[in-house]
C-alpha cells in the first residue's frame, strides 16, 4: 500500500536548487559591485547586447538576451528614461522601433566594465583557476541544450 505523502527529496541531490541559488547569488554579486551606478543585470545585458548590435527591435533584443518579450517593453522604458538608449522609428516599418544606445549609455557600459568584470570574479572565486574554464563550458552546455524548455528562449549565435 502506497502513502499519500510524498517523501522528501533532498534539496542536495537536486541541481536546480543550486542554479536557482546561485543565480541569486549572482545577482546579488551583481548589485553589491555596480551599486553606484544603479543598474539591473538584465539592463547591462540589454544594453551590452545593444552596442554590439545596434538598430535592433526589442523584440530581437529580447530574444537575443533570453529575456521574456512581455517584460522587455519596461526594462527599454527605464533605459530610456536614464537616458542611456534611444527608440528611432525604423525607416522599414514605421510600427516598429529600433533600439540604440545613446553616448551616456556607452559611457556608463565602458564606466560599469571593471565592476561586472569583478563581479564574474567574485562568482568563480571559489573554484581553482584550472577549474573555472570548465565550469562556464559545461555552464554553457546546459544552458545551450535547455534553451528551448526556458520561458524565454534566447536565440543562440
Amino acid at each position: 500500500m502506497s502513502s499519500s505523502l510524498a517523501a522528501s527529496i533532498p534539496l542536495s541531490e537536486l541541481p536546480g536548487h543550486y542554479i536557482r541559488r546561485l543565480q541569486q547569488i549572482a545577482v546579488g554579486v551583481f548589485m553589491d559591485e555596480t551599486h553606484a551606478f544603479g543598474l539591473t543585470p538584465v539592463q547591462f545585458a540589454a544594453l551590452n547586447a545593444l552596442l554590439a548590435h545596434p538598430g535592433i527591435d526589442q523584440r530581437t533584443l529580447a530574444a537575443g538576451i533570453g529575456f521574456d518579450t512581455s517584460t522587455m517593453g519596461g526594462v527599454v522604458d527605464r533605459l530610456e528614461a536614464r537616458g542611456w538608449l534611444v527608440r528611432q522609428v525604423s525607416p522599414e516599418d514605421r510600427r516598429a522601433r529600433l533600439l540604440h544606445v545613446t553616448p551616456q549609455g556607452q559611457q556608463l557600459l565602458a564606466d560599469v566594465e571593471d565592476a561586472v568584470l569583478k563581479t564574474q570574479e567574485r562568482i568563480l572565486r571559489p573554484l581553482p583557476d584550472g577549474q573555472r574554464q570548465e565550469f562556464l563550458r559545461m555552464l554553457k552546455l546546459l544552458v545551450d541544450a535547455n534553451n528551448e524548455a526556458s520561458r524565454a528562449p534566447r536565440i543562440l549565435e
